[in-house]
């Protein structure tokens, strides 16, 4: 997620004009990225170890590993209902009498069948709760028939661009997500836990000339009797804040980066000048590239909606309208959570810092370089504000929950590498960025492995340091 900010108007202006620097990034030998037809990946790829998490236990559930969810949805904007046939291949973790999901209670279930077999399933508030007899390490079909009159919920924040999260229908009866740290349980039946990742087939059915956008590849595209449906495919694993959809009078632009990274664009025509903001995505996937090493999925693409922030949904970014939103330098940012956030999860929202904090690093450093700032200029300037930060909000790895995303998870972690930079040197520093992405690819994981790894990798205790940054009340900068 991009933290808004008020940019400098000749910084934006520059970045414009200079564009990125760079090399081409990736090694067209081994990174090739097509979007020609792939087989369906093995949902076995998919098992997780689900936790509850320690910041919003109320969400999610640990009993549940869910592997691929197929969902068929269909909007009514007449009547503003979303209709969804869902299809939840899971594994129950433990042995137990009951399976549970997060579905909100305006999205209402009218038949519910495990393994062919209708149960009577139970739908107190946010919680679909699924009798059974569940076998520990079995795997389930759940098919679920459901629908309603969707709605967001509050974010556990006092930021204004995000006080809503999950599924909003907008003024012209489109809609859109943004949903971190949870809220897909706005629109279907889901584990909304980080710690789960799952595939995804999501097909939407919406009347023309409106088109359903969501997650991956755009494998099917039809219109017949005055109605649109687009199927997507997400070949990776993905965990469900991640996920996106959108509706609305939609167009596709197409790009490609040097790489070979086939890129599509979401817009209607009201977005003429916002498009030409996003073909500056070419270039900022090159210069991210040449930082991290190949992109590592199959496509990427932006979607345009009528939300005030910018959310790193994979392989599919959504974005404001606010053109702060399609600047560069928040492109940089939300594609660089392609590899810190969405590649490797966190398993817990304890460890939001973990995408925030190396999203916020490269894209000061990208600022500083495009820019031509004095190298560590962006730095300085969010050192003024991290020790105000941290007494708001409380440390980056021990935040208030209240406080869910807020600038001490932005500033303080993005200044920690740099200390961490100077610390190991720059090609040591380089090597860990580059590195991590790859060492625990499509996994969710938490501080602890991630701190023992870099340990690990540079041969120091590096534990008052990372306890300092991450745990103390008191910025290290005040000391």
């Amino acid at each position: 997620m991009t933290w808004r900010r008020a940019t400098v108007a000749a910084a934006a202006a520059l970045a414009l004009a200079a564009g990125c620097s760079g090399g081409s990034g990736g090694d067209p030998a081994s990174g090739t990225h097509t979007s020609a037809s792939v087989p369906k990946p093995s949902y076995d790829d998919a098992r997780s170890t689900p936790v509850e998490d320690s910041v919003y236990p109320d969400v999610g559930d640990p009993g549940v590993d869910a592997l691929h969810y197929d969902l068929d949805l269909s909007w009514e904007p007449t009547t503003k209902t979303l209709t969804g046939h869902e299809t939840l291949l899971l594994r129950s973790t433990a042995a137990a009498d009951h399976l549970q999901l997060d579905l909100a209670a305006t999205m209402l279930p009218t038949k519910v069948a495990v393994d062919g077999r209708t149960v009577e399933a139970s739908h107190p508030g946010d919680h679909l709760v699924v009798p059974g007899d569940f076998a520990a390490d079995h795997t389930y079909t759940l098919k679920l028939d459901y629908g309603g009159v969707p709605a967001p919920v509050h974010a556990p924040s006092t930021r204004r661009d995000t006080s809503r999260i999950g599924l909003t229908v907008d003024a012209a009866g489109g809609l859109w997500t943004m949903q971190e740290p949870y809220g897909a349980f706005t629109w279907y039946a889901v584990n909304d836990q980080p710690s789960d990742k799952a595939f995804y087939d999501i097909g939407v059915d919406v009347p023309a000339p409106m088109v359903g956008v969501a997650n991956g590849r755009l494998v099917d595209r039809s219109t017949e009797d005055g109605r649109t449906e687009t199927d997507w495919r997400l070949d990776e694993p993905a965990a469900s804040y991640l996920v996106t959809l959108a509706v609305g009078p939609y167009q596709e632009s197409t790009a490609e980066s040097s790489s070979g990274v086939p890129i599509s664009y979401w817009t209607t025509p009201d977005d003429t000048s916002l498009l030409a903001d996003l073909k500056q995505a070419p270039a900022l996937v090159d210069w991210l590239e040449a930082k991290l090493g190949p992109y590592p999925f199959d496509s990427l693409g932006f979607v345009l909606v009528d939300g005030d922030s910018g959310m790193e949904t994979q392989t599919m970014i959504t974005l404001g309208r606010d053109p702060l939103d399609t600047e560069p330098d928040t492109l940089l940012h939300e594609i660089a959570h392609q590899w810190y956030g969405d590649l490797v999860t966190p398993s817990d929202w304890r460890d939001v810092w973990m995408n925030e904090g190396m999203a916020m690093y490269l894209q000061g450093a990208w600022q500083d370089e495009t820019w031509k700032l004095p190298p560590g200029d962006s730095l300085d300037t969010w050192a003024d504000d991290e020790p105000r930060s941290r007494r708001t909000a409380g440390p980056p790895g021990a935040y208030k929950a209240d406080h869910f995303a807020e600038l001490n998870v932005y500033y303080g972690p993005a200044l920690m590498w740099d200390a961490l930079r100077r610390t190991v040197g720059d090609d040591v520093f380089w090597k860990l960025v580059r590195d991590w992405p790859a060492a625990r690819a499509e996994r969710s994981t938490g501080r602890d492995d991630y701190l023992a790894w870099l340990q690990e990798q540079t041969g120091r205790d590096l534990t008052a340091f990372f306890q300092q940054w991450l745990m103390a009340p008191t910025s290290p900068l005040a000391r």
